[in-house]
C-alpha cells in the first residue's frame, strides 16, 4: 500500500505502534503496510531515539516543566484548550499528564476554564457521560458509517466515512469521500484490511451501500464481497441509531473538533484536516469511554490478514444448493422465493431450521438469509 505524503505521519505512528505491540509478525506488519523489514527497522530506531517527534519534523512542547508556576500552569491549561476547545477537564487534565506538563485533577482544570471563561452554561449541560457496551478485544466488531455530508466551496459535496473499533474506540477510516457508492467504500475497507487485517464483524445501518433500503435482509455487492471475507455482517435496527453509538458518538466529536464553523476549499483540504486530527483522535486525545486512555493503547491489529483472492463458496454435505436467478429469485420444493438481486448467479443453501417443524433457514456462505416456513400463510407458490 502506497504512503500518502498526506498522511505518512500517522501511517508511520500507526506502524510503530502496532510494532512495539508485537502482536503480527514484523514481516508481515511490513507487508501490511507496503514498506520493506530494512524499512520498518529504520522507522523503529528513529523512533526508539526521538520518540515521535523523530519521525516527522513536528514541533513539541518539553516532556517536562519541573519549575513552572501556577501562572504558568494556567497557561498551559488555556493553550490546551485553545488548541482543542472542544476538550473538556478530563480530557485535558489527562492530556496535560501525558504530555508530562503537570498533574492536575480534572477538577482544577474545571476551575482554571470557568475563571477564564471558558467553559459556558450550554457547555456544561452538553458534557454528559455516555456508557456502553463495548467487545472485550480489538476488531471483534468494527462500526461503519458516512457521516453527513457537507458542501465544500468547490460546489462538491463531502461524504465523511467513518469506521470505528468497538473495544478499543480506535478510527480505523476517516476519508473524505466524493460518493457514497459500494465501490468507494470498498476502495477504503482494503487499504484499512491491508494495514490492519480483518475484523470479525461489521455493523452498518440499512441504507445503501450497505443493505437496501425498505427491504431488511436484502445483501448488497458490497456486503457480498465481507460475507466472502469471512466477515460477519450485520445491521442495525431501522430508526435505531443508537446500535452504532460509538460510531455516532465519533460523528458529534468529529463535528464539534473539525468542521464546525469551517470552510473547505476542497476535498483535498477536507482529507488533510482529516489526517491531522486522526492522529489526535486516536493517539493524544484522552477517551472517557475508555478511562481516559488513547484509543492507540488499546488497540492491535488483526490477525487475520487480508486475503489476495476470495476463497470458493463451501457448503455441507447436507445442505441443499440453489443457484440464484433473474431479480434475486429462487426455486424451493415449488415456491417462488427472492434472497437478493446481488445473489444473481451465485449459490446460496437451504438448510433444515432446527427449531421449526418444515422451516428451512437460507445461507450465502456463513450468512443467513432468510427462514422460510411453508406452512405460514404468506408462503406462496
Amino acid at each position: 500500500m502506497p504512503w500518502n505524503p498526506q498522511n505518512i505521519m500517522q501511517l508511520r505512528l500507526d506502524f510503530v505502534s502496532l510494532a512495539l505491540k508485537r502482536e503480527i509478525p514484523f514481516s508481515e506488519l511490513c507487508r501490511r503496510f507496503g514498506i520493506s523489514r530494512q524499512t520498518g527497522y529504520k522507522i523503529l530506531r528513529r523512533y526508539e531515539l526521538g520518540g515521535d517527534q523523530a519521525l516527522a519534523d513536528l514541533s513539541r512542547r518539553p516532556l517536562t516543566s519541573p519549575r513552572i508556576s501556577a501562572p504558568e500552569l494556567e497557561q498551559q491549561v488555556l493553550q490546551l484548550r485553545d488548541a482543542h476547545p472542544a476538550w473538556g477537564a478530563r480530557k485535558l487534565s489527562r492530556r496535560l499528564i501525558d504530555m508530562g506538563l503537570a498533574k492536575l485533577a480534572p477538577s482544577t482544570v474545571n476551575s482554571i476554564l470557568h475563571r477564564h471563561g471558558r467553559i459556558g452554561q450550554k457547555a456544561s449541560a452538553d458534557a454528559t457521560a455516555w456508557q456502553r457496551f463495548e467487545r472485550g478485544e480489538p476488531n471483534e466488531l468494527w462500526q461503519m458509517d458516512f457521516k453527513g455530508d457537507f458542501l465544500i466551496l468547490d460546489q462538491t459535496r463531502c461524504f465523511p466515512l467513518t469506521v470505528l473499533d468497538d473495544h478499543s474506540r480506535y478510527n480505523v477510516v476517516l476519508h473524505a469521500c466524493g460518493a457514497t457508492d459500494g465501490n468507494t467504500v470498498r476502495a477504503q475497507l482494503e487499504r484499512a484490511f491491508t494495514c490492519y487485517g480483518l475484523p470479525a464483524q461489521i455493523n452498518t445501518d440499512n441504507g445503501a451501500p450497505w443493505g437496501s433500503p425498505g427491504k431488511p435482509g436484502q445483501l448488497s455487492e458490497l456486503a457480498i464481497w465481507l460475507i466472502r471475507l469471512g466477515i460477519r455482517v450485520t445491521y442495525s435496527r431501522p430508526y435505531h441509531p443508537q446500535t452504532n453509538g460509538k460510531d455516532e458518538r465519533f460523528h458529534r466529536s468529529l463535528k464539534a473538533e473539525v468542521l464546525n464553523g469551517r470552510s473547505f476549499t476542497t476535498q483535498a483540504q477536507v482529507q488533510s484536516e482529516f489526517d491531522y486530527w486522526r492522529e489526535i483522535y486516536n493517539h493524544q486525545r484522552p477517551h472517557q469511554g475508555i478511562g481516559m486512555a488513547t484509543p492507540i493503547t488499546r488497540y492491535r491489529s488483526s490477525p487475520r490478514a487480508m486475503p489476495s483472492t476470495l476463497a470458493p463458496i463451501e457448503y455441507g454435505p447436507d445442505d441443499e444448493v440453489l443457484r440464484v436467478g433473474w431479480n434475486g429469485k429462487i426455486t424451493f420444493r415449488g415456491y417462488q422465493l427472492r434472497v437478493s438481486s446481488a445473489l444473481h448467479r451465485l449459490d446460496v443453501a437451504a438448510r433444515m431450521n432446527p427449531e421449526i417443524a418444515d422451516a428451512y433457514d437460507f445461507y450465502f456462505a456463513h450468512h443467513r438469509l432468510m427462514t422460510f416456513d411453508p406452512n405460514q400463510p404468506d408462503a406462496s407458490r
